[in-house]
């Protein structure tokens, strides 16, 4: 039913970001990746319990965002609820991964948000990574926190006492916003490490990524309305 391309994308993500230590192990099956299919209500998304070295493209599971299962044999992930209520309120978002990286890990563990503090990170996730509610993995729960999230248009997120959520309008800008909420994760950590106080940028700054992303959701809504 032409997926293939879709598959192989999600696919080739979820084995760079396991070789890269974003899953926090090598041999565990932690963390989700999915991709929106155009012009569909659909999406290509990881099993649920297999090792990413083990995947094949034909494992990548085609789903509605009800959940169902439109190709594929395997179970999907069991976060596919939390993938769907990012795509049904974020129309500017085509791609989610949702990792386990250590440094944004321990935001999520100390509930502590990251503010602006570098800009080539403000203007590409928002004016700040905030933390979603803690709720139990896959649960409706979860989804819907996720969703109460999604007002402020940013591209990353914290999940308290999980991991973390990155988005981008395609594959490759969700992969960048997952690296930059780990390098300013680990930034930061070691900021505050030193017990010295930590400057924020700009407010003038601030308001000009908060503008941006603004901007770039509003227009991919009035693109969603002429559909």
């Amino acid at each position: 039913m032409g997926y293939d391309q879709y598959k192989k994308e999600v696919l080739e993500t979820s084995l760079w970001l396991s070789d890269h230590g974003y899953f926090g192990s090598l041999r565990g099956t932690g963390g989700n990746v999915s991709l929106r299919i155009e012009g569909k209500e659909l999406m290509a998304v990881t099993p649920s319990s297999v090792k990413y070295h083990e995947i094949a493209p034909d494992d990548i599971c085609i789903v509605d965002l009800s959940g169902a299962v439109v190709e594929g044999s395997r179970a999907p992930s069991v976060e596919v609820g939390m993938h769907a209520a990012v795509y049904r309120e974020r129309p500017d978002v085509n791609a989610v991964v949702h990792t386990h990286q250590t440094y944004g890990s321990v935001f999520a563990l100390l509930n502590e948000p990251i503010p602006s503090l570098l800009d080539e990170v403000s203007f590409t996730l928002g004016e700040s990574i905030e933390v979603v509610p803690y709720a139990l993995s896959g649960s409706a729960e979860l989804a819907a926190n996720v969703a109460g999230k999604l007002g402020n248009n940013a591209n990353a997120y914290i999940i308290q006492n999980h991991g973390i959520l990155a988005f981008g309008k395609n594959m490759d800008k969700a992969l960048l916003a997952a690296e930059l909420l780990e390098k300013v994760a680990h930034i930061y950590y070691l900021a505050l490490s030193t017990g010295k106080p930590v400057t924020l940028l700009p407010d003038q700054i601030r308001e000009m990524a908060k503008s941006l992303r603004e901007y770039e959701v509003g227009e991919a809504r009035k693109r969603a309305a002429k559909q």
